[in-house]
């Protein structure tokens, strides 16, 4: 058997261009450019590339983005203003904080000052509440792109066992909760989980998000499975050059699956998209305007 790969890329750009068009409507009936602004503190490398993609896929979708870097020496207290600043701004529909912060800031006290009705990364304990109780909210990007390509690869999830590894709040829990709803049958496994690789092979569907490269081999795979790789590890090679592989053994699983995303361009290009989706949502609900519950 061979899986079928599955393009998060193709689909994350699709997706983009739906947005491209509520964002022009967006525009038309509210007479200004639905916003999203992002607040990198310090100069971490990694957290700088990303606010530069998420700026760059911001403007491209035809949405206004607004940029605030600040020295890493910067005081809590001034990044808590700048904060408040942005949930009273009519200008920016969503917000978000990149992380991680310096030592000095508390990370929880941070996301907690952020408007819940603009918290698009869907990071602040109102809306993982609301989740938990299924009540409208924003999820967490990475878990709600998985849920898409879910149910574009297998349409009704209904009745599946999924396997989820990692129990994090920005991906293992949310992801966990969304299937949950989707009438899945869930086991959330661990670094303390028992007969790790026997409770991974009961899963139809297995998102991995351990942070550990090729963890889950071949042989943890329910043949037919449906395997969603949200890791992004960078590991050297023997020829001393690094490379990117999530925390599925790719070519030990693609042989023993029925699908799976590869790494890069599975499920990493659908948090960008996934952050516009929940920008554009939120003007609307700003704006009160109509969106159609499964337009996006």
């Amino acid at each position: 058997m061979s899986a079928k790969v599955i393009d998060g890329k193709a689909f994350a750009a699709r997706l983009r261009d739906r947005i491209a068009e509520y964002a022009r409507d967006f525009e038309g009936k509210a007479g200004r450019k639905a916003g999203l602004a992002v607040i990198l503190v310090g100069e971490d490398p990694a957290s700088e590339v990303y606010v530069r993609s998420k700026a760059r896929a911001t403007l491209e979708a035809g949405m206004a983005s607004f940029e605030f870097k600040l020295p890493a020496e910067t005081s809590e207290s001034e990044l808590l203003a700048r904060v408040k600043d942005l949930n009273a701004s009519p200008a920016a529909d969503g917000i978000l904080v990149q992380l991680p912060l310096p030592s000095h800031m508390d990370e929880r006290k941070v996301i907690a000052t952020i408007d819940p009705d603009k918290d698009v990364d869907g990071f602040h304990v109102v809306n993982a509440g609301r989740l938990c109780i299924g009540l409208h909210g924003f999820v967490p990007c990475t878990p709600l792109g998985c849920l898409m390509l879910l149910k574009d690869q297998l349409g009704d999830l209904s009745g599946l066992e999924a396997v989820v590894l990692g129990r994090s709040n920005i991906v293992g829990r949310p992801m966990a909760q969304l299937l949950v709803d989707a009438d899945c049958t869930v086991t959330i496994a661990h670094s303390r989980t028992r007969n790790l690789p026997d409770v991974v092979r009961r899963g139809d569907i297995v998102v991995a998000a351990v942070g550990k490269p090729q963890m889950v081999r071949g042989s943890w795979i329910k043949p037919g499975a449906t395997v969603l790789d949200v890791g992004i590890n960078r590991v050297e090679g023997e020829d001393g050059k690094t490379r990117l592989v999530g925390d599925v053994a790719y070519d030990e699983a693609s042989k023993v699956a029925g699908a799976i995303t590869p790494v890069p361009g599975g499920v990493g290009p659908m948090t960008i998209a996934v952050l516009l989706r929940n920008t554009i949502v939120s003007a609307y609900r700003r704006e009160r305007l109509e969106l159609a519950k499964d337009a996006l």
